[in-house]
């Protein structure tokens, strides 16, 4: 078995390659994800059915209540943006479907997770080129939650333990992540990245995240194996 490292999966596109991504390097993956008041269980059902097919054995998922906040449309009563062109997902800053701090939170979880298990590498599956403009996407904020990991935990100050934060998609494009996803064998079709999908677990098709996606695999030659309403 190799080194632990635990892995942010929240059953998207970006986070299932990113598994594939710390296996072929050799780790023994510790899957992450969380349950955080987000508007449906979709996306934790595909981390189940990712973790389950890359042969993940220690899957955890953590449940906290960002819905006490509330502050985006994914934890408050606030309609998920739909867009004809992902030319106007692009055009926006920062959009309502940003949750307010969850990365920082999302991280904060895997490093105590990490100092527990003895892994001294984080997986997360954030990038910074198509993207919805989130802050916690940026390199300058990985480099310096990475910083700040290593003054955190008591096994960072007793020396025991040199946290690296991985980020290997963070300036790679969709398509170019479908591309290295394709490579790795990922099945994407067990995958949600969807903000709004139905109750039968379709996609959307015109949400931020649903139009960036359709765009990465029609650059990368490939098609999206999940189901999308209307389709």
């Amino acid at each position: 078995m190799g080194r632990p490292a635990i892995v942010l999966l929240s059953g998207g596109l970006d986070s299932t390659t990113v598994l594939a991504i710390a296996k072929e390097q050799g780790f023994t993956p510790y899957a992450l994800s969380f349950r955080y008041g987000q508007r449906h269980s979709v996306e934790l059902e595909a981390a189940k059915r990712v973790a389950e097919a890359q042969g993940v054995e220690r899957h955890v998922i953590a449940d906290i209540d960002l819905r006490v906040f509330g502050g985006s449309a994914l934890t408050d009563d606030i309609a998920v943006p739909k867009h004809d062109t992902v030319e106007e997902a692009e055009s926006s800053s920062v959009p309502i479907t940003y949750v307010p701090a969850r990365n920082t939170i999302f991280l904060s979880f895997a490093l105590a997770y990490a100092e527990v298990v003895g892994a001294t590498d984080i997986f997360t599956g954030v990038t910074a080129v198509d993207y919805s403009g989130y802050p916690d996407c940026r390199p300058e904020y990985m480099d310096a939650y990475a910083k700040m990991a290593n003054l955190a935990t008591r096994a960072g100050i007793e020396g025991t333990q040199e946290l690296k934060l991985h980020s290997p998609l963070i300036a790679l494009s969709k398509a170019d992540i479908v591309r290295e996803g394709l490579r790795l064998g990922v099945d994407y079709s067990l995958t949600s990245s969807c903000y709004d999908p139905d109750e039968q677990g379709r996609a959307c098709g015109r949400c931020d995240t649903c139009l960036m996606r359709l765009k990465g695999f029609a650059e990368a030659g490939a098609t999206d194996p999940v189901q999308y309403q209307g389709a």
